[in-house]
């Protein structure tokens, strides 16, 4: 069960709508406008686990779709086979380097995934680092993390989607 559960939110990609009062901003000093044009659009992803301290818990190989899109300052990653959404926090953006987070909330536990992609044209490769926490029931406090780091590749199959 507990496989299946994770298996659900295992990628960043495979997540649960955020809340609509939950709000994502770009963090000081980083803009929208320094994303890379070629970081929109829909990519195929793959992904191999690179080291986790709950082998268990982590598929070893997944493969997804990202569908990116920006309107206004913000940005969504979305699921066009889950039909999941949500907005991403961008940490840092230098030239071809992206790096953005989510944090999904679900019964009992919070998943944080914090990805950091080279962008090369209408290709990427990065890591995808997952961070799983079991909250207590009784008082909230973390009883548990469970953390894996992926290694991605992305290969765009669509073009660029940005709303202005």
């Amino acid at each position: 069960m507990k496989r299946i559960i994770f298996l659900v939110c295992l990628l960043f990609f495979s997540f649960t709508s955020t809340l609509a009062d939950e709000e994502y901003t770009l963090t000081a000093g980083v803009t929208v406008n320094q994303i890379p044009k070629t970081f929109f659009g829909t990519w195929r992803i793959t992904a191999k686990l690179d080291d986790s301290n709950s082998y268990g818990t982590f598929k070893p190989q997944s493969a997804d779709i990202w569908t990116l899109t920006r309107i206004g300052d913000r940005v969504t990653l979305s699921n066009p086979y889950t039909g999941a959404n949500a907005q991403i926090m961008l940490k840092a953006v230098e030239g071809n380097l992206v790096v953005f987070s989510k944090k999904a909330p679900y019964d009992n536990k919070i998943l944080t995934d914090t990805v950091s992609i080279r962008i090369d044209k209408n290709n990427f490769s990065g890591i995808n680092t997952l961070s799983l926490d079991t909250l207590s029931n009784v008082d909230g406090h973390i009883l548990k993390t469970e953390t894996a780091r992926y290694l991605i590749k992305g290969e765009k199959i669509a073009g660029e989607n940005i709303i202005e």
